[in-house]
C-alpha cells in the first residue's frame, strides 16, 4: 500500500493542478490525496461492462498506474455497455482499445497492459505491488481466483457484479473485513446461475456498479470517508433502490480466516467448469461447432432444436433448425423423436444444456448439446450468423 509519509509520492505539475482543481478545493483530497492518487497503481481485472466505467473514472482521477488485465477483442454486442470502446474499436484488442482512451482522456495516467486471462499460474505476479484490485469479471472461476489473490497478497478488491437489473458491490480483501468466501463460501452449480449472455443485462447497469467500484478503489487510495468493507450493496435499477446488508468476516473461512488457502488452485475444477465434452450424470455429450457442422454436411440424421426465444430466432439461427423456446419444451415433448440423435443449441450453450439435462430426465438418451452456443458457430463455423 502507499506510504504515509508525503515527501515520497509524487509531485503534481501546473497542468495537473489545473486538470484536478475540483479535487484539491475538496478537504478531504487536497494536494496530498491528489499525489496519493498520482502514487497509487491500482489493477483492473477486465475491459469490460465493470471496467469500462472504473477504467475511466480511475483515469479522469489522476490515478497514476493503471494495470489493464484483458484478452478479449471488441464486439458490436459489447457497446451496449462496455462504454470505453467504440463502434470504430470492433475487432481491436480491448486493451488497445482502453488503453488508447484512457491516454486520451489523461495523458498523465501509465497503462501497464496485461494481454492474457488471469489464471493460477500469473495472478500473483500480475497483482504484486498494486495498491487495489478492482474486479471486473463476469465468471465464478476468476471471481474466486480474484479474491484469493486479493487475499494472499493483503491487497484489497473492489468487488462488482451484474445480472438483469440488479447489482452488487463491496469491498473484499480490506484490514480486518470479510473476503468474497466469507459471503460464498462455495460455488454455486456449475450453469445454475446465467451470464449476462443468456440472461440479459441493463446497459447502464455496469456504468452504475464500476462507477462504485472507482468511487470505494479512491477512497481506499485518499483513506477517506467508510469503504464498503463488511457490507454488501444491493442495487435494484429496475426500482431504483439502494439496501446493504452487513457482512461478517468468517473465522472459518478457508481463505482469510483459517487461511488453509497458502495457493493457487484450479478454479475451473472448484466451480465445476471442465472441458469434459461427457456428462456422465446426464449422458448429455458436447459437440463442438465444427463437428456438428461437419455431420450436418454428410447428412446425419440429427434433430436440431433452438432451445431460444422467438426473437433470438428472427435475428439468427442455423440451419435445418426447429425453434422450442426452453418455457415451452415441456409440453412439447411428444413432438420429440426418442430415436432419433437430438442436438440442442442457445445463444451461449446455458439454456440448451438445462434443455438437454431436462429431456435426460425424461428418458431420451440420445442428447448433444452445442458448445459455446451460437455465438460460437458464428465465431467458428459461418460469421455471417449474426452476433448479439
Amino acid at each position: 500500500m502507499i506510504e504515509a509519509d508525503t515527501p515520497s509520492l509524487p509531485e503534481l505539475d501546473g497542468d495537473e493542478l489545473r486538470r484536478y482543481g475540483r479535487h484539491l478545493v475538496l478537504s478531504e483530497v487536497g494536494t496530498e490525496g491528489q499525489r496519493r492518487l498520482k502514487g497509487a497503481r491500482i489493477l483492473l481485472v477486465g475491459a469490460g461492462g465493470l471496467g469500462s466505467p472504473a477504467g475511466l473514472y480511475l483515469a479522469a482521477a489522476g490515478v497514476g498506474t493503471l494495470g489493464l488485465v484483458d484478452f478479449d477483442k471488441v464486439d458490436i454486442t459489447n457497446l451496449q455497455r462496455q462504454v470505453i470502446h467504440g463502434t470504430s474499436d470492433i475487432g481491436r484488442p480491448k486493451l488497445d482499445s482502453a488503453s488508447d482512451r484512457i491516454r486520451d482522456l489523461n495523458p498523465h495516467v501509465h497503462v501497464e497492459q496485461y494481454d492474457t486471462a488471469l489464471t493460477s499460474a500469473n495472478a500473483l505476479d500480475i497483482a504484486r505491488g498494486y495498491d487495489v484490485i478492482v474486479d471486473g469479471t463476469d465468471n465464478f472461476p476468476t471471481r474466486y481466483l480474484v479474491n484469493d489473490t486479493s487475499v494472499l497478497l493483503g491487497i484489497p478488491n473492489a468487488f462488482g457484479s451484474v445480472l438483469r437489473f440488479e447489482g452488487q458491490a463491496s469491498v473484499f480483501g480490506a484490514n480486518d473485513g470479510p473476503c468474497y468466501r466469507c459471503l460464498f463460501r462455495e460455488p454455486p452449480p456449475a450453469g445454475s446461475v446465467p451470464s449476462c449472455a443468456d440472461a440479459g443485462v441493463l446497459g447502464v447497469l455496469p456504468g452504475l456498479i464500476g462507477t462504485i467500484q472507482a468511487t470505494e478503489a479512491i477512497k481506499l487510495v485518499l483513506r477517506v470517508g467508510s469503504p464498503l468493507i463488511g457490507r454488501l450493496l444491493l442495487v435494484d435499477a429496475l426500482e431504483m433502490q439502494f439496501r446493504s446488508i452487513e457482512v461478517r468476516r468468517d473465522p472459518e473461512c478457508p481463505a482469510c480466516g483459517t487461511h488453509e488457502i497458502r495457493e493457487l488452485i484450479d478454479y475451473e475444477k472448484f466451480c465445476g467448469v471442465t472441458g469434459a465434452q461427457t456428462m456422465e450424470e446426464t449422458k448429455v455429450t458436447d459437440i463442438s461447432p465444427r463437428e456438428l457442422s461437419e455431420r450436418m454436411k454428410r447428412g446425419d440424421d440429427i434433430e436440431l432444436i433452438d432451445v431460444r426465444e422467438e426473437w433470438e430466432w428472427q435475428i439468427a439461427k442455423l440451419p435445418g433448425a426447429r425453434l422450442i423456446p426452453l418455457g415451452t419444451l415441456e409440453s412439447s415433448i411428444g413432438s420429440l423423436d426418442r430415436n432419433k440423435e437430438i442436438v440442442l443449441y442457445c445463444k451461449s450453450g446455458v439454456r440448451s444444456l438445462h434443455a438437454a439435462e431436462f429431456l435426460a430426465n425424461e428418458g431420451f438418451r440420445k442428447l448433444a448439446n452445442l458448445s459455446g452456443g451460437i455465438l460460437r458457430w458464428s465465431q467458428e463455423v459461418d460469421p455471417t450468423v449474426l452476433r448479439y
